[in-house]
């Protein structure tokens, strides 16, 4: 079995040691490294290209809003999963839009940080759809001049159109699957595509840019 491989970031040792007895009892997961800032995280993503990075907001010397956008620079593929006190709408917008796949609470249960990991390294966000509508809508009205230029680079075929306009919806993969009568692995395959075609990692950025790209509209997001 492939394990998720793992980094965790956050200036708490007491949050890190507890991080990480959480995941080390999960047989899918494992843990490469810890950082206690910033700039330690980037240099492990850089070292490791970990599939899942945990990471908090407020680090000393690189916060993590500008620690999710320089690791999806030089590595697309790992997914960003913001552990926060905060839940600010400021904040989730402008990790969003530097390319974090979710964003948990640090007050959420152990079993909801587990299931996140594991959803951002499918694909699946790890955000509320209410939120995700809110930020996104708020990217597009600053983004709407570019729209055409931006989208004539890439085409997607009307398959992967679909799937995406589903998972816009907040479907997940079976959902998904089971809607277009599919199998969950050719959901999977449709997405990273998708992901390969935008340069992202996960759903999360994928609708993002899609949106302020013109292929999504707000009706399409719920």
């Amino acid at each position: 079995m492939n394990k998720i491989k793992i980094i965790v970031a956050d200036d708490h040792a007491v949050v890190r040691e507890g991080t990480r007895r959480l995941l080390e009892r999960e047989p899918d997961m494992d843990l490469v490294g810890e950082a206690a800032d910033g700039e330690e995280a980037l240099r492990l993503i850089n070292e490791f290209a970990p599939d899942v990075a945990i990471v908090d907001i407020s680090m000393p010397r690189m916060t993590g809003v500008e620690l999710t956008r320089q690791a999806k620079a030089s590595h697309p593929s790992t997914a960003i999963l913001i552990l926060s006190a905060y839940d600010d709408d400021e904040y989730v917008f402008a990790l969003l839009e530097a390319g974090a796949a979710g964003y948990l609470l640090k007050d959420a249960p152990a079993h909801e940080l587990v299931e996140a990991v594991r959803l951002v390294h499918s694909g699946e966000p790890v955000l509320h759809p209410s939120i995700t509508r809110k930020v996104i809508q708020r990217a597009v009205i600053g983004e709407r001049d570019s729209h055409g230029d931006e989208s004539s680079d890439i085409e997607l075929s009307p398959r992967e159109q679909e799937v995406l306009q589903l998972a816009a919806k907040g479907m997940t993969n079976k959902e998904i699957a089971d809607s277009l009568c599919i199998s969950i692995r050719t959901v999977q395959r449709h997405l990273n595509i998708m992901f390969n075609k935008l340069n992202v990692g996960s759903r999360t950025e994928a609708i993002f840019q899609s949106v302020k790209r013109g292929w999504l509209s707000f009706k399409d997001l719920g």
